[in-house]
């Protein structure tokens, strides 16, 4: 097997769909249809089966796809290895980087790495801050830039820490808004928690939420446009000083914050092309880019 067998192994077992994968792939249909019956004649077993809706893998090709992605998985740390070998930091970052600081930081940070390493290259997957924390978990990234604690026994940064609050288009006192047009969007596991534990431990009735939207950018949206209030991390509605911002706080009177950490594996420090990003992000002011 060569590496272009790994890789479409890989995106088939990954996507469970011959459509997708040679979209992943930057292959037509027929293509990757070809290479898959030209791998099943080498072996003399059948990889794949149709299905209505995607594939299915063979147990034969199940065994394969997991050799092939083993494979992939060994060449990368090889090219690591050769490239931290380097006495200049060059070679491939990959990064897993939650939604809002993947919009909002991570473009920047990224052009200021890349001018005082030109031969660095970066391989950047976004999600929510849990999606984030299972890659960094599984060595699937070398860096995660996550929103909110969780349970991690090596390294990790803390970049800033930020109010939730109450973002409003107009004035409002705190028994105002039980009855007040709320605009609510998807987010993580544990944002939902934070927003529904204050709730409520304030209030007995359920929020007046009339617009579900399915991001935090378009919920920022709809409360500047006057559709409702919503509740939010700060850095998402700083820039507009229209808003009408409240934090919230603990039954204690302690503000209620979240923080954006970066997480990263001790041992990955001793490739010189982590060790020197994570020296770059420590010199920064994140909060203010």
């Amino acid at each position: 097997m060569k590496r272009q067998d790994w890789e479409m192994l890989d995106a088939l077992y990954t996507t469970e769909n011959i459509t997708q994968a040679a979209r992943h792939l930057f292959l037509s249909q027929p293509t990757l249809t070809s290479r898959i019956r030209n791998l099943e004649e080498y072996y003399g077993v059948k990889l794949v089966l149709r299905k209505q809706k995607g594939i299915a893998f063979t147990p034969e090709g199940e065994v394969l796809a997991r050799h092939g992605r083993h494979m992939l998985q060994e060449q990368m740390k090889i090219e690591e290895k050769l490239n931290n070998m380097k006495s200049h930091v060059a070679g491939t970052l990959r990064v897993g980087v939650s939604n809002f600081f993947a919009r909002n930081k991570m473009p920047k940070l990224l052009r200021l790495f890349k001018q005082t390493y030109p031969n660095v290259e970066f391989e950047v997957v976004t999600g929510w801050s849990s999606d984030m924390y299972r890659l960094i978990l599984n060595h699937d990234v070398h860096i995660s830039f996550i929103k909110g604690d969780y349970s991690w026994k090596s390294h990790k940064d803390l970049l800033y820490e930020e109010d939730i609050c109450i973002a409003s288009p107009w004035e409002f006192t705190w028994e105002d808004l039980p009855h007040l047009p709320r605009i609510d969007y998807d987010t993580d596991d544990k944002m939902r928690h934070i927003i529904d534990s204050w709730w409520y431990n304030t209030y007995k009735q359920h929020p007046n939420i009339n617009i579900q939207v399915n991001q935090v950018e378009t919920c920022k949206e709809m409360v500047i446009n006057g559709l409702g209030y919503a509740v939010l991390a700060n850095l998402v509605v700083r820039p507009y000083p229209e808003l009408v911002v409240k934090p919230l706080h603990h039954p204690s009177g302690n503000p209620i914050t979240r923080k954006t950490w970066m997480y990263y594996h001790e041992d990955s420090l001793q490739m010189n092309i982590i060790n020197a990003f994570v020296t770059f992000i420590r010199t920064l002011d994140v909060k203010v880019l």
